[in-house]
């Protein structure tokens, strides 16, 4: 029998042609620029940023080389969005198209953390309450959820389905734990007895076959500076969203201690312990944590107080002795989850109270007064030097983001990230937009207008608001500082310009704030730091971005005022190098929500002056599109009424 005929070996130029054509687009030269640019840092082991403008299509220009890979490649998202687009879009229409030019198409698999998918043992053992006592199934709406979502865990089982949480039933978060489990209560594969079907597990294995690995910046974080095994072996990384990097690691290796916490370990273990006496301990040092945190002012702590180390250690040593006291599992036995969710309750309270003791000059620990009550944080002051020694030193990494340019350069954003400025070890490259900022948007700044005051928006500023919408015939997403400014904005507004439908974040989920936002034109929606980063509307829906003032980090914030600090012991400006970087991305960020496609207009209007009469403003202007730019409110608002009566 003939051999089937084998293709050429493909170019990344030939696949992404074929991808492209398949998927009807067009070619775009910042993508096939893109897409080289990728292949030649596989090729020679180096390090890689590529900013590469919204549209430039940068998920297929990351995606073919990784296909064509000699070895596995992760890729690594900062949102499940993105993650979700890739495993469900992108990459099965690539594969799809790839077929023309390849002989065999390589296999993909996505990789999320333990409690992503559901447990069949918590499916059908039950699930702990607070003292670790196994309960068939909760009473009331949770019960009828938690059933739903029992049933249909089986029927994925049966099917050979991925039991993936995306793939669910409408639940609430409450439900979802009653069927899933974290990374310390799973029993182990050696110790379960519905391993083979472990949804998880096979997840795992799949991952292991794969020649492009998808997961997100998180468990990334957790395989290659935590040392903790959750993917499979590789030597090549691409982080899309890689802006998102530091502050995702940051918080993946974030932890928090309350009395709460505290008091449901000892719950926990008062079954499972040989001595009552040490859980019983264990609640009183959570009564005393509770004490000395209602003392305990909100904010960053440098030097632990006296009372503060003496709870601490008093947490610590209580729990090592909790855990000491554990009963011991007899073998041949079936293993008790409740025992094992129990003990790795206590074990969190103590590593937790343990790194805040010993916190030192690496790690920043501050106290927090919300709704659960006052609690403790710890988090590393820059993860940088984790990032440089445990990713970077030992495989090939591309980062890639629409905004990685600080300041006009990628040094800010190396620095950041454990890569020496200057690019000895690495080169950046910016593969511009397909759009043509300076035709299709207007950059106005309000130089009229005072600076921002500390107690939230004045009369001047919504004033402003008020008659930018009046022009734009609403049309508008306002990108606020803070819940109270969009709040008080939204209020005014409503009151000023009552026929258009003003929508704040808060009056009801995001997504359907988002949907309502797009349905009609004439609507309004105000908001905070997850429209900056996390909505895509394009066309007459939003011809008028608002932006209240320039995201500084707030003075007082403990992890952003540790950093500036560090900055500033080594003899740097801690001011540019953390607030003011900090704050460039956000605004490009937010700017960026206004040209979403090759035939969107628009203004983006900047409330705040000091971005042209402060020292720094041109700094933070240089990170922004390349929008034509003015403080003349008379041109914006014409323009903006031309705009409005040409979408009718």
């Amino acid at each position: 029998m003939p051999e089937a005929p084998s293709h050429p070996a493909p170019t990344v130029a030939a696949v992404l042609a074929a991808a492209v054509d398949s998927l009807g687009g067009t070619p775009r030269d910042g993508q096939q620029r893109m897409a080289e640019e990728i292949a030649g840092a596989f090729t020679d082991g180096r390090h890689l940023l590529v900013q590469a403008g919204t549209g430039t299509g940068k998920s297929l220009a990351y995606l073919v080389p990784s296909l064509l890979h000699d070895q596995r490649v992760v890729i690594a998202t900062a949102t499940l969005g993105l993650q979700h687009q890739l495993v469900e879009r992108d990459i099965p229409a690539l594969k799809e198209a790839a077929r023309a030019t390849l002989d065999e198409v390589p296999h993909h698999a996505v990789v999320k953390g333990r409690a992503n998918y559901a447990c069949l043992h918590r499916v059908r053992e039950g699930a702990p309450d607070d003292q670790g006592v196994l309960i068939e199934v909760p009473e009331g709406t949770l019960g009828a959820e938690v059933v739903e979502l029992r049933s249909w865990a089986e029927q994925q089982a049966a099917d050979g389905h991925t039991g993936d949480k995306d793939a669910a039933p409408p639940h609430s978060d409450p439900a979802w734990r009653q069927v899933s489990v974290t990374h310390r209560e799973c029993l182990g594969a050696s110790r379960c007895a519905y391993a083979g079907e472990c949804f998880a597990e096979l997840a795992k294995e799949d991952a292991h076959r794969a020649q492009v690995v998808v997961t997100n910046h998180a468990m990334l974080a957790i395989d290659a500076i935590d040392g903790v095994p959750m993917l499979p072996e590789y030597d090549t990384v691409v982080i899309d969203e890689a802006h998102e990097l530091t502050a995702r690691v940051t918080q993946a290796s974030t932890d928090e201690l309350d009395p709460g916490l505290v008091e449901r370990a000892a719950r926990r273990a008062r079954s499972h312990v040989t001595e009552d006496t040490a859980a019983d301990d264990l609640s009183d040092a959570s009564e005393s944590l509770s004490d000395v945190l209602t003392r305990t002012e909100p904010g960053r702590i440098d030097s632990l107080p006296q009372p503060l180390a003496e709870v601490l250690a008093f947490v610590r040593d209580t729990a090592r002795a909790c855990l000491s006291a554990f009963t011991k599992e007899t073998g041949g036995t079936e293993p008790d989850p409740g025992r094992q969710q129990a003990r790795g309750l206590v074990d969190d309270v103590r590593r937790i109270a343990e790194r805040m003791i010993a916190a030192g000059d690496t790690q920043v620990v501050w106290s927090s007064d919300g709704r659960g009550g006052p609690r403790l944080h710890v988090a590393p002051i820059d993860v940088a030097a984790s990032l440089r020694d445990k990713l970077f030193a030992d495989r090939t990494v591309v980062l890639t983001s629409a905004t990685l340019t600080v300041g006009g350069g990628f040094d800010p954003v190396a620095r950041s990230l454990g890569l020496a400025p200057g690019g000895d070890d690495w080169t950046g490259v910016d593969v511009g937009s397909p759009f043509d900022y300076a035709r299709q948007g207007m950059l106005y700044v309000a130089k009229h207008l005072p600076p921002p005051a500390r107690d939230g928006l004045g009369e001047a500023q919504i004033a402003e608001i008020t008659e930018l919408i009046e022009a734009s015939g609403g049309r508008t997403l306002g990108l606020f500082s803070s819940r109270r400014a969009a709040e008080t904005a939204a209020e005014a507004v409503r009151e000023r310009l009552p026929d258009l439908d003003i929508w704040c974040q808060g009056d009801a989920q995001l997504s359907e704030l988002a949907r309502r936002f797009v349905a009609e034109p004439s609507t309004c929606l105000f908001g905070t730091l997850s429209l900056w980063q996390g909505i895509d509307v394009p066309g007459d829906t939003c011809q008028l971005v608002i932006i209240d003032k320039i995201p500084f980090p707030r003075p007082d914030d403990p992890l952003m005022s540790a950093r500036q600090r560090l900055v500033e012991k080594g003899g740097g400006n801690g001011f540019m190098a953390v607030a003011a970087s900090h704050a460039a991305l956000l605004l490009a960020q937010g700017a960026g929500r206004l040209i979403r496609r090759t035939t969107d207009k628009g203004v983006v209007a900047v409330l705040d002056p000091r971005l042209v009469t402060a020292r720094y403003g041109s700094f933070l202007a240089a990170s922004l599109p390349t929008m034509w730019r003015t403080t003349d409110r008379d041109v914006v608002l014409s323009a903006l009424r031309r705009l409005d009566a040409d979408a009718g």
